[in-house]
């Protein structure tokens, strides 16, 4: 196993697991509750609901000159204990404080995305700050309270006190990889079993429609109207009282209606390797007005074979948005950017940890059987 170096002589980089063990000793990350078995993740922290959701009129950011709270009073419809659990329903907006507050030191930020669970149920997670001006972003030095945003989309959930829909990274300076350094690093340890793999301001990644030929599984279509997804209950409900499995048929294409609620698959295997960890782009104007993915980490070790992994499908959370968009085998579909890890991870994704989804094709959330 690799030896940590020194903390003050960690270069650029996102924090790993056991750096993030240390700011909770430190007390750079507090919670009201001890953190929890698993919490801790190789490259993220799950965020915990809180106590209480409110119901909001409406999405806002705080903005430089104001506390969440301040607008909160204003902004809030009612108040929803969730400390024996509460459905949040579609189309409604739900800010919930977490457990976890951060005293973060000046040259630590932040940033949250949903989780890959989360992601996959439709529910759209954004975390905001004090005095924050974008979403899912955490300033250099921040001390004070995360709240997280919560609007499912398609099925209404029940959460409650502890669930966690949300994750955060930490890092050090800017640590992208070029395009450049994209290539260098396909070369040594083979990102995507494509050739030629395509570096446009990250690995760009394509759509799979085709599969194994007619007839074959290809995608998910959310059904409306449906039961509750209990987001703590692993393979509880029926994924076909949920979806409507889309098999190829005819021309590898694929039709998406506005609005609609997509789970697809990239055409290539994906590898993260364990120096490094990487984000989706979700939406790119320049392939199409359409959203790809919600819960954009990858962890170090996703798709790596000494961690269960032998390349991994990117599952993409696909909407449409305003016209109707056709797809075809093999279109761009999206981007995936890479950046350094500070140093290599004690663990791995898929090592040993429950990793839910390493070594995956198409497939849906944990939540369905």
């Amino acid at each position: 196993m690799t030896t940590p170096p020194p903390a003050d002589t960690q270069p650029a980089g996102i924090l790993p697991a056991h750096r993030i063990e240390d700011l909770i000793a430190k007390g750079a990350i507090q919670a009201g509750r001890d953190i929890v078995e698993g919490q801790v993740q190789p490259a993220s922290l799950d965020l915990r609901l809180g106590t209480v959701a409110h119901r909001l009129r409406a999405s806002f950011l705080p903005g430089p000159h104001s506390t969440v709270a301040d607008k909160l009073e204003r902004l809030k419809l009612h108040t929803i204990d969730l400390t024996e659990g509460a459905v949040l329903e579609t189309g409604c907006v739900y800010l919930v404080p977490v457990l976890e507050r951060l005293a973060l030191p000046a040259d630590v930020s932040a940033s949250a995305n949903p989780k890959s669970s989360t992601g996959r149920l439709d529910v759209f997670t954004r975390v905001i700050t004090d005095h924050g001006a974008g979403f899912d972003s955490v300033a250099h030095g921040y001390r004070g309270p995360l709240w997280v945003e919560v609007s499912p989309r398609t099925f209404p959930v029940l959460v409650r006190t502890g669930s966690r829909l949300s994750q955060i990274r930490f890092r050090m300076g800017d640590a992208r990889l070029t395009d450049d350094e994209l290539a260098a690093l396909h070369a040594r340890a083979r990102l995507v079993d494509a050739d030629p793999a395509t570096f446009e301001n990250g690995l760009t990644l394509s759509i799979d429609l085709r599969r194994e030929g007619p007839g074959a599984l290809i995608g998910y279509r959310a059904k409306r109207h449906t039961g509750v997804v209990d987001v703590d209950a692993r393979g509880a409900v029926d994924a076909l009282d949920f979806w409507e499995p889309i098999h190829a048929r005819g021309e590898a294409s694929l039709i998406l209606d506005p609005d609609e609620f997509y789970i697809l698959a990239s055409r290539e295997a994906v590898h993260v390797p364990p120096e490094t960890a990487a984000e989706m782009v979700a939406i790119d104007p320049l392939v199409g007005e359409f959203r790809v993915h919600y819960a954009g980490f990858f962890d170090p070790g996703f798709g790596h074979a000494a961690a269960g992994g032998r390349g991994a499908r990117a599952v993409l959370e696909v909407r449409s948005r305003e016209v109707p968009f056709i797809l075809d085998h093999g279109q761009t579909i999206g981007r995936l950017v890479y950046e350094r890890m500070t140093e290599i991870p004690t663990m791995l994704y898929g090592q040993g940890i429950g990793s839910n989804y390493q070594a995956q094709g198409l497939k849906l959330s944990k939540h369905f059987r």
